[in-house]
């Protein structure tokens, strides 16, 4: 580029020596400011000698003047000519160096290498769009007592992207600000959005007339930790240069020009002794060549590297749609046979991960990481795994070591005398102490008596307060910055990142007991909570992880029927559930369900009468409790099932003499479609209408069968019987949760489930 110079009116040279006496600067500090390798340049500008021209301009903007107000003799319109043709010649300079740089950015940000896959994977067959949001909930002043309310269903997303709070694309926000920070969680996706902005830069459908720049700060650290003088220039001149741009000055044009897109990644990684010196030079840098784009990505936790001028945004949790779109993404790209079948598996994986029982791998699959480990899993299994601790324990296996190792982060152990199992001691300790006391929530101050607590507990652990509360905190924020699982939600407010860590985390202090004495205490205890229902996942995780689950079921068995026992009126409720069931064709504890939750509800218990002739009523008795299992039971939209629940409507039809029952049940047949003449109409037809018709069904069979009694239970009988209900439920799903449990206790409790007390005395007695 012809070279071109500037010099200072008299009136320009009072002006700039004013502004240089504001800033207090040295000349050498001036010189410094923008890289001069001599105070000579300085010397001429403040004498009215020529200079270059862009070294004069970067002065004035420095020293916060306008040069054109400075030089002598610059006419606007030759000014405006020279702008052009310098335009014209940065412009053609831009694609010269793209073009000699796109291979590199192609290759440097072009793949993803995800956790437990052995091939790199193309960025553009997995990315999906972010969403940023602007207001960061972990800066924001909250009130404790405003958040006891919270449930478990918006635990984990609250604060984080509820669907009141506005989002943007990714992209927006960096068009927006031009300079920005990102923020967010271990795993959150950070470090591929600064990728996707590279390549799309790169492929000339974002930013095309500026030259990405893609720099790992860790590697930026390591290159200049020996010579301890970390300059992003330097780096960034070798990076060119790689690249086959040698020309040291291409890039201090392409800066002064605000022709580069600038990408920092992970502002958390480089270390403690570094830190410092790395963020001054980021700041000086970006305001120094402030025309450019900058993009920083950094863990929310940490306040530390707060950079002036920079705005700050965070990584939203998937949407229900981004991960649908993910998934679609996933299995194409993994998919062993076509790209048809790849789409069939996700739409399945869709499917079963938004059935109820599989709500708590939902709410973890909001960050790509585990959504990413969640289609793995699901990919090798074809299905999700019933042991939802060892989904858990690989999750956090990945965030206290694998995360890290696998993109080679050396982290600074804070709190390196904690060995692992130490530190899921301590994890298992705060979870446990804080779930007990209900509290999702809870104030710095406590978190950290927690840990002081336990740091209280070590060898040559400190005696003095003022230090144990100092290894509290430091304690705290290791485990904030490196792993993520406890995390800052409103200003000093923390929680568990997530609810199922807090759950799981809660079972294994249960499980982690020293003794068997301790454990038969500490399963007492979770026995105590068996009504409340924010303790089922507890429940669920502590019986998949005890070596033995005997002792637990029994426990649950004895003290829910102890709910009832003290009640006559339950008693004799009970009593009648059994005499039901003992003719039906199915096993009795399911029949004694059916009618004990047909009689609790209210809309589905009028006055039960005799309908039906003695002679005919065993009979008749089996086929109804054959109809009103396989349609009301087990309610079900599956095909299969209607096809079932149809056959035994056809054959209770044929023993009903009833006019009134048999013209009831005649009606509820006819509303079904011909299943073998359009299966198609009768599959939709079940699928749109089974639930209020087999309500239909109930109500009629409970109008006719007899069930010779009008239960009226009072408030509280009703609230000791949905808890007696309910917790049984939990029984039969921790037995059927693949728990090690023996076949006699397992038989045992299933044959006596729903019994009154008389039955279960008389079992003990035999």
């Amino acid at each position: 580029m012809a070279k071109r110079s500037l010099q200072a009116s008299p009136a320009g040279i009072q002006q700039v020596k004013k502004a240089f006496d504001r800033k207090g600067w040295t000349q050498e500090a001036l010189s410094e400011e923008v890289n001069l390798k001599t105070r000579q340049p300085i010397w001429r500008f403040f004498t009215g000698r020529p200079i270059e021209r862009h070294t004069f301009i970067e002065l004035c903007s420095v020293l916060d003047v306008d040069w054109r107000e400075i030089a002598e003799n610059s006419p606007v319109d030759f000014l405006d000519r020279l702008d052009r043709t310098v335009n014209q010649e940065v412009n053609t300079l831009v694609q010269q160096v793209r073009s000699q740089r796109q291979e590199k950015i192609q290759d440097q940000c072009g793949t993803l290498q995800l956790l437990d896959v052995n091939r790199p994977i193309a960025l553009d067959n997995l990315y999906i769009d972010v969403n940023i949001l602007e207001e960061i909930a972990s800066q924001n002043w909250v009130n404790i007592e405003n958040l006891q309310d919270i449930g478990s269903e918006e635990f984990d997303r609250y604060g984080l992207g509820e669907s009141t709070q506005e989002q943007i694309l990714g992209v927006t926000a960096v068009e927006t600000y031009s300079r920005v920070r990102v923020l967010g969680k271990p795993g959150s996706g950070k470090t591929t959005f600064l990728q996707y902005l590279a390549l799309q830069c790169n492929q000339g459908e974002w930013e095309s007339d500026r030259v990405p720049v893609f720099i790992t700060l860790r590697d930026f650290e390591a290159e200049f930790e020996e010579l301890q003088t970390f300059s992003l220039l330097n780096y960034i001149c070798q990076e060119f240069l790689v690249s086959g741009v040698d020309n040291f000055s291409v890039a201090e044009t392409l800066l002064h020009h605000g022709k580069i897109l600038l990408l920092l990644d992970g502002m958390d990684e480089v270390s403690n002794q570094n830190n410092s010196t790395i963020l001054k030079e980021i700041r000086k840098f970006s305001e120094k060549y402030h025309r450019n784009i900058f993009v920083a990505t950094c863990r929310t936790a940490n306040e530390k590297f707060r950079l002036n001028r920079f705005t700050d945004v965070e990584i939203a949790p998937f949407t229900q749609e981004q991960i649908t779109s993910f998934a679609q993404k996933w299995f194409v790209a993994f998919a062993n046979t076509s790209a048809k079948n790849g789409l069939l598996q996700s739409t399945e994986f869709i499917q079963k991960l938004n059935l109820p029982e599989n709500a708590q791998f939902r709410r973890l699959t909001v960050t790509p990481l585990f959504l990413h480990l969640a289609c793995w899993v699901f990919h090798r299994q074809n299905k999700f795994p019933t042991k939802r601790a060892e989904f858990y324990k690989q999750c956090l296996d990945i965030l206290l070591t694998k995360w890290d190792e696998t993109r080679g982060i050396e982290r600074d152990e804070i709190y390196q005398g904690l060995l692992l199992p130490q530190k899921l001691k301590l994890m298992s300790q705060v979870a446990a102490a804080t779930f007990e006391q209900g509290a999702y929530f809870f104030e710095k101050r406590t978190v950290e008596q927690y840990i002081g607590g336990f740091i209280q507990d070590l060898p040559n652990a400190p005696t003095d307060p003022e230090e144990l509360q100092l290894d509290s905190e430091g304690v705290l924020k290791a485990i904030e910055v490196q792993h993520g699982l406890l995390t800052e939600r409103f200003r000093g407010i923390f929680s568990f990142s997530y609810l199922a860590f807090q759950e799981y985390f809660t079972a294994r202090k249960i499980v982690a007991s020293h003794n068997l004495q301790t454990l038969e205490q500490s399963l007492e205890r979770l026995v105590s909570h068996i009504t409340e229902p924010r303790w089922r996942e507890v429940f669920l995780l502590t019986v998949a992880m005890l070596r033995s689950a005997d002792s637990l079921v029994q426990l649950m068995k004895q003290h829910i029927d102890a709910l009832v026992t003290q009640d006559p009126y339950l008693q004799e409720f009970l009593t009648w559930a059994s005499q039901k069931s003992r003719a039906a064709p199915v096993p009795p504890a399911a029949k004694r369900a059916f009618y004990l939750a047909l009689a609790r509800t209210p809309h589905l218990a009028p006055h039960f009468a005799l309908a039906v002739t003695l002679d005919q009523g065993i009979l008749l008795d089996a086929a109804l409790d054959d109809l009103v299992v396989s349609c009301a039971l087990n309610l079900s939209s599956d095909f299969a099932h209607a096809h079932a629940c149809a056959d035994a409507l056809r054959n209770a039809l044929v023993i009903v003499l009833d006019s009134g029952l048999h013209q009831s049940l005649q009606q509820l047949k006819d509303q079904f479609p011909n299943a073998t003449q359009d299966a198609e109409s009768f599959q939709n037809w079940w699928q749109n209408n089974h639930l209020v018709w087999t309500a239909q069904l109930r109500e009629a069979i409970a109008g006719h069968q007899d069930l010779k009694h009008h239960w009226e239970f009072s408030p509280q009988q009703q609230l000791a019987l949905q808890r007696y209900y309910d917790a049984n439920q939990l029984l039969i799903d921790c037995l059927n949760s693949n728990c090690e449990v023996t076949a006699a206790v397992r038989q045992e409790i299933e044959s006596a489930l729903l019994l009154p007390r008389k039955e279960l005395e008389e079992r003990e007695w035999e």
